[in-house]
């Protein structure tokens, strides 16, 4: 049976996410390695780059970044054991 190796699902298959978190400046897989969530290496890097442009320094993107994982996670919260668990606001 052939195989369609072009379609997009063949090409994300193809990624190395390893090589790609590998790839990341040194302060972003140091976040990667003591975040909460299981951030891929693409959505760091589009967060990193940004957050970097807009706030100027790597600690005030490193802020941004555990901001954003902050809200996630009561995000998750919410959906996951609904508004009255304890601490969500």
């Amino acid at each position: 049976m052939k195989r369609n190796l072009h379609s997009p699902a063949a090409k994300r298959r193809a990624t190395r996410p390893m090589a790609e978190h590998d790839a990341l400046p040194v302060p972003l897989r140091r976040f990667a390695a003591q975040a909460a969530l299981p951030w891929s290496a693409g959505s760091l890097r589009r967060l990193w780059r940004r957050a970097l442009a807009e706030e100027g320094s790597e600690q005030a993107a490193l802020a941004r970044l555990a901001r954003a994982e902050a809200a996630m996670l009561r995000a998750e919260a919410r959906s996951i054991w609904g508004p009255d668990y304890p601490g969500l606001t």
